[in-house]
């Protein structure tokens, strides 16, 4: 039987996978424009494509993340300028 951190590993693992494709699908199909052009913006300062992702997975997560908290529709406004802002996190929402 698997040790409980194994299956939190495996959970937190499949939460990252997820974010980073969803991105990934924003980047391509450039929905929100702010996910093309922030992942262009890292892309031209110097970043790699790995840590683009990871930085804005981030902001995707934050985002859910009040989403659930507080029990509300999806935040395109706020959720494109952190993408723009970064490489600069936002605050963690509460």
């Amino acid at each position: 039987m698997s040790e409980p951190t194994d299956i939190d590993n495996d959970e937190e693992e499949f939460a990252e996978s997820t974010l980073i494709q969803a991105i990934e699908n924003q980047i391509e199909s450039d929905n929100p424009p702010a996910a093309k052009a922030t992942f262009n913006k890292l892309t031209l300062v110097g970043y790699e494509r790995e840590d683009i992702l990871n930085l804005m997975a981030h902001v995707l997560a934050v985002e859910i993340d009040a989403i659930l908290e507080e029990d509300r529709a999806f935040d395109t406004e706020w959720y494109e300028a952190a993408l723009r802002a970064l490489p600069e996190l936002p605050p963690q929402r509460n």
